[in-house]
């Protein structure tokens, strides 16, 4: 049996322990959808799966609640597939293996999937307790949300008949969330036709790894190292002083990661090696330095490899070089009314370069749709001039704030009285589905809250464990003291 089925509340950790037992990262959810639909028949509640794949569960109100507004458990059963090198999990098969780390719970060398499995586990608790208080009772648990929000863009409208949603995803507890951002997928491609190498030279890979990476909304603030970014300052003087050429090039694997490893292979005369090995051993010390406090792991790499049989062209590899050096990563502005949140970001995700094809992902984020619109024309601008095509996709609005939402004034209530404290009421710089389930239902009032997480959507997540009681404390009071209709 799992340790963590001994935390308390053990209701949340059970259902979550039995979560990490069932393969679910984005895109390959069957698993997880045949499992929530055998567990609500279970414990004897009305489900069902629509078109979208979402999981709907509706119960119904507890003696003397029949007259509440009826509110919705609102979270996404999908998770980040992430994995550290050494790692031989398999996300489609394999089981999540937990660990107890201190206050922490981890997961073995993968993300842990508590984005945002402790809200799913919060919806199984309450959808199977039949001692608790509350009205009426739907809960929303979506598909994809990871990789492009599809569960919440395909949800049917008319399909929710509650007033109320409470959205469990987000990640520091004593925050309650009233405003998120909005988000934007850019993709650039570009074909190419091959080179022979010169068969005098030598190749190398160069790798930047041992990054924290993160997620690259919540945590692109903190000043971490992109290792796309930071390998292209090794290439690009590498080409300048080395007579360096570019074949293949990979690095980041999800667009909502924050990339924490990539790696070139480089073509270059023999009787240059030497100077290369000294200038990536230049660039190491300097992200070192760049990075204190920020980062801990930082490493540069140089392997011998086969040299490869074709190259770039020297006058595309140029452009493209000089294009991921100048495109934009990371924050671009702060709300003006909101010292130390972030208004507006991108993350330059992903870059693979090789047979004849280059592909760049991004996801730009902002609470601003015209400032969102002008981080896209500027990354476009950019890539553009490298003769890049670019398409942006997956496009969803951020949530503006209601100020004079009555769910926020209760909750704060509750939350002073629950802790002798003050909550605090924040906006955050992340894509929650809440806006564009509003789109579809535009009267619901919204909050977001949830329990403590740290580095989700890598390896090193981890939910801090005194805060799951917190939550579901203001869980269960909050369906306490839903209003009458």
């Amino acid at each position: 049996m799992s340790e963590i089925r001994n935390l308390k509340p053990e209701c949340i950790w059970r259902n979550f322990d039995e979560l990490t037992k069932v393969p679910r990262p984005s895109g390959h959810l069957e698993k997880v959808q045949k499992f929530l639909l055998e567990f609500a028949k279970r414990v004897g509640v009305e489900a069902f799966q629509d078109v979208a794949g979402n999981i709907v569960m509706r119960k119904p109100a507890s003696a003397g609640m029949e007259n509440r507004k009826t509110a919705i458990l609102q979270a996404h059963m999908d998770m980040v597939p992430q994995k550290d090198l050494k790692s031989t999990h398999n996300f489609e098969t394999d089981p999540i293996e937990t660990w107890i780390d201190g206050e922490w719970v981890r997961a073995k060398g993968t993300t842990l999937g508590a984005d945002n499995g402790m809200g799913v586990a919060a919806i199984m608790a309450i959808m199977e307790d039949n001692t608790l208080k509350h009205g009426p009772l739907e809960a929303l648990i979506t598909a994809d949300e990871e990789t492009g929000m599809f569960g919440v863009t395909g949800l049917p409208e008319g399909e929710l008949e509650g007033t109320i949603l409470l959205n469990l995803d987000t990640e520091d507890e004593g925050e309650l969330i009233i405003g998120s951002a909005g988000g934007v997928d850019i993709t650039a491609t570009l074909d190419y036709k091959e080179v022979e190498t010169d068969k005098t030279d030598i190749a190398v890979a160069v790798t930047v790894k041992g990054l924290k990476g993160g997620h690259s909304g919540l945590e692109i603030g903190l000043g971490r190292g992109n290792a796309n970014k930071m390998l292209v300052r090794i290439v690009r003087e590498a080409i300048t002083d080395d007579e360096a050429r570019l074949a293949t090039w990979h690095g980041g694997n999800m667009r909502n990661a924050i990339p924490f490893e990539a790696t070139a292979v480089l073509t270059m005369p023999k009787e240059n090696k030497e100077d290369f090995m000294a200038l990536c051993a230049d660039f190491k010390e300097d992200f070192i330095a760049e990075y204190k406090g920020i980062e801990d792991g930082i490493d540069v790499v140089v392997e011998d490899v086969e040299l490869p049989a074709t190259q770039m062209p020297q006058e595309i590899q140029d452009n493209i070089v000089d294009a991921i050096y100048a495109v934009h990563n990371g924050v671009w502005r702060y709300i003006p009314s909101i010292p130390g949140i972030v208004e507006t970001s991108s993350n330059f995700a992903i870059i693979n370069i090789e047979g004849g094809s280059v592909a760049f992902k991004f996801l730009a984020r902002s609470s601003s749709d015209s400032v969102k619109a002008e981080i896209g024309a500027s990354i476009e601008s950019c890539l553009n001039m490298a003769g890049m095509k670019v398409v942006f996709s997956g496009e969803y609005g951020g949530w503006d704030p209601n100020p004079d939402s009555e769910l926020i004034k209760e909750m704060c209530g509750i939350y002073r009285k629950l802790f002798n404290k003050e909550p605090t009421v924040q906006v955050v710089h992340a894509g929650l589905e809440c806006s564009m389930i509003l789109n579809k239902y535009p009267g619901l009032d919204i909050c977001s809250f949830g329990p403590t997480l740290r580095s989700p959507h890598t390896q090193n997540e981890r939910c801090l464990i005194p805060t799951v009681p917190m939550f579901w404390d203001l869980l269960v009071k909050t369906l306490e003291e839903i209003p009458v209709k």
